[in-house]
């Protein structure tokens, strides 16, 4: 049955490079071996195993499209991956990856702390971000009452809130990792 309201399903347009073995074997798809690449999507924060095409070459940290169309260095997207599952090399390279990717898509992150919502009465999703407690809280709040945040850096200037990037990094790897029942930022 079709239902008008459902929205489209989102993929990814970019990811970043986590690890790549230019001689590997799928753990998602069987019987797939190539370039098999391990990467983070960019929206929806997602692990994933990529194929990429033969003879091209992939830097740690670097962004590739794997949009529908068009794509140059990717055959497909064989998978999403879980965090135990991906290398120990990839697993390091993760933190530094998604500083960078919270950083760049900052304008993102800023709308989403200027519009997050209660999710129980009893927390908040701002609560959930490691170092936001009831104080910064509260006056993240209120500050956003008389005018939405523009920048991390006007974040900081006007609630005191120490390093935006780092405390939102933190709370995805939590995501990533399996430690938070809730997510807020990693699309399941």
């Amino acid at each position: 049955m079709y239902r008008a309201n459902n929205p489209p399903r989102k993929y990814e347009e970019h990811a970043y490079v986590l690890d790549f073995n230019p001689r590997g074997k799928s753990t998602t798809v069987r019987g797939r071996e190539g370039i098999i690449v391990t990467a983070i999507g960019e929206d929806r924060l997602t692990l994933l195993e990529i194929l990429g095409v033969t003879n091209s070459t992939f830097e740690i940290g670097e962004k590739i499209y794997i949009g529908k169309e068009g794509r140059t260095k990717v055959l497909s997207v064989l998978g999403k991956m879980d965090y135990e599952h991906i290398s120990s090399s990839a697993q390091s390279e993760l933190d530094t990856v998604i500083e960078n990717i919270v950083t760049i898509n900052e304008s993102k992150f800023v709308e989403y702390l200027n519009n997050a919502r209660p999710l129980t009465p009893r927390i908040h999703a701002l609560e959930l971000i490691p170092g936001i407690g009831k104080t910064y809280m509260k006056t993240m709040l209120e500050e956003r009452e008389k005018k939405k945040f523009e920048s991390y850096k006007d974040l900081q200037e006007r609630v005191g809130f120490k390093d935006p990037v780092k405390h939102i990094s933190e709370r995805i790897m939590d995501e990533i990792t399996g430690q938070s029942r809730m997510n807020l930022f990693v699309k399941r």
